[in-house]
């Protein structure tokens, strides 16, 4: 038993004095520690953080095309108005919520032309309160350009943007926010020009109207009448 007591005070002293002499070490080591955890925690108090304008979302979060969490409570000509529903920690959400704003974010479908018959489209079949989760990917004003996908069932999720033109209730354009030579510019735009490509083969939405227009106009032009009419036109001009 002496002989263990010994041993183990000799390793305290041995412990005692390496601490001693590495003393700056371990203050550094404390240092590193302290502010890794401030680090971690402004981290956690940013993913929980609600946001109610789009000019409070980091650039950070925009740069690297953050997804958040929401849910739509109105469908306009301007856009989708979510509510931003933040990661809950359970200490920290409930010390932010007593001093979080309320608002609702203005978020528009990134790369489509929305026609009118697509905003009706919309308010028919997006539910209120529906849970929407929205990536960043640009910011003009207090707008942001989105890709928003929708879930549908347990583990199937829609993406609203490549619907509509799926539907053909609107027409692919630029997506504002993103570099034009970027790889995922060009990954989201090749799927937005599939899905329009879908309605446009199949004549749906705008795309069957303008057909039907086109086919009205190749009649009229192909008719004998028309045809007689305008060499008459043509003929009577060139004696005028």
């Amino acid at each position: 038993m002496a002989e263990r007591r010994s041993a183990a005070g000799e390793g305290l002293a041995r412990l005692s004095e390496w601490a001693d002499g590495h003393l700056g070490l371990l203050r550094n080591l404390s240092a590193g520690l302290a502010a890794a955890g401030l680090l971690v925690l402004a981290r956690s108090v940013r993913m929980t953080t609600k946001f109610t304008n789009a000019l409070d979302i980091p650039t950070e979060f925009i740069e690297k095309n953050v997804k958040l969490r929401g849910k739509i409570h109105h469908v306009t000509e301007k856009g989708l108005q979510v509510e931003h529903i933040p990661i809950s920690i359970p200490i920290i959400t409930s010390i932010q919520r007593k001093w979080q704003s309320k608002g609702l974010l203005l978020v528009r479908l990134a790369g489509v032309e929305l026609a009118p018959s697509g905003t009706v489209w919309l308010q028919k079949e997006v539910k209120p309160s529906q849970m929407v989760w929205f990536q960043l990917l640009g910011r003009e004003d207090l707008a942001l350009e989105c890709r928003v996908l929708v879930n549908k069932g347990r583990f199937l999720s829609v993406c609203l943007n490549e619907e509509i033109l799926r539907q053909g209730l609107g027409r692919t354009a630029r997506i504002e926010g993103l570099h034009h030579h970027s790889r995922l510019y060009w990954k989201l735009h090749k799927r937005l020009l599939q899905a329009e490509l879908k309605a446009l083969k199949k004549n749906k939405g705008i795309w069957q109207e303008e057909s039907f227009s086109e086919r009205v106009r190749d009649r009229i032009s192909n008719n004998k009448c028309v045809r007689t009419l305008k060499q008459f036109v043509n003929w009577l001009r060139s004696y005028i």
